[in-house]
């Protein structure tokens, strides 16, 4: 199995539980690795939490540059084109370390992913269209840009759905977080829709709701 390069950290030996995590435009794997001492999770928690490194492509809305990115952006417009062929390849890459996870033994209802910008795009059709049952998605300031392309299976039908959106994005509108609850809901999904006075970031407030999602909401921990 050939993976995309990629951070691990471990909160104990022998985890049971894995979140695999994607970083936006132009960062990397390292972005979130600083939050997993921010959780404070129990300290019997076991997982290993995975932040693969998007591969280096020229980015059309940044004037061709090259830099880490899960997709080509076109455009910058409320309709945001992109590159469906790279998604949906991003995609299938995030499934590889999944299937990865399940090997090394954890089972896929005890695996979590989550994305910032537009890794939660990316996240948007890998939980989405995963064929065996995962814990949930958290969907961090992002939208979702693949309905149309997302074959989605019955398998996560009750997948547990966090989306986080800050009301003043000037990145991602935050119109496009709300976009991405109704169409989950239209397409028979419950998403919980949380909202922080911030821009394209992350803040105290959301961290310590993604820790009380993760050990209470998931009850996994």
């Amino acid at each position: 199995m050939n993976l995309l390069p990629h951070e691990v950290i471990e909160t104990a030996s022998n985890p049971e539980f894995s979140v695999i995590w994607l970083h936006g435009l132009g960062a990397s794997g390292h972005d979130f690795v600083p939050i997993v001492p921010q959780l404070n999770l129990p300290d019997s928690a076991r997982v290993r939490f995975i932040f693969p490194h998007a591969p280096e492509r020229p980015v059309t809305v940044n004037s061709g540059y090259i830099m880490p990115s899960w997709y080509d952006i076109y455009s910058m417009n409320i309709e945001r084109k992109i590159d469906e062929t790279q998604i949906l390849a991003s995609a299938s890459c995030i499934h590889q370390f999944i299937d990865r996870e399940i090997e090394r033994g954890v089972k896929s209802d005890r695996i979590v992913l989550a994305g910032f910008s537009q890794g939660g795009a990316v996240a948007y059709q890998a939980a989405l269209t995963y064929p065996k049952p995962l814990a949930g998605l958290l969907a961090m300031s992002t939208y979702f840009a693949t309905p149309t392309l997302c074959e989605l299976t019955d398998a996560n039908r009750e997948l547990t759905i966090l989306v986080q959106h800050g009301t003043a994005d000037s990145v991602v509108p935050e119109s496009l977080g709300k976009t991405a609850v109704a169409t989950l809901t239209e397409k028979g999904w419950t998403a919980e829709y949380r909202t922080y006075r911030m821009d394209h970031e992350v803040c105290g407030e959301q961290v310590k709701d993604i820790a009380s999602w993760l050990v209470h909401d998931l009850g996994r921990l």
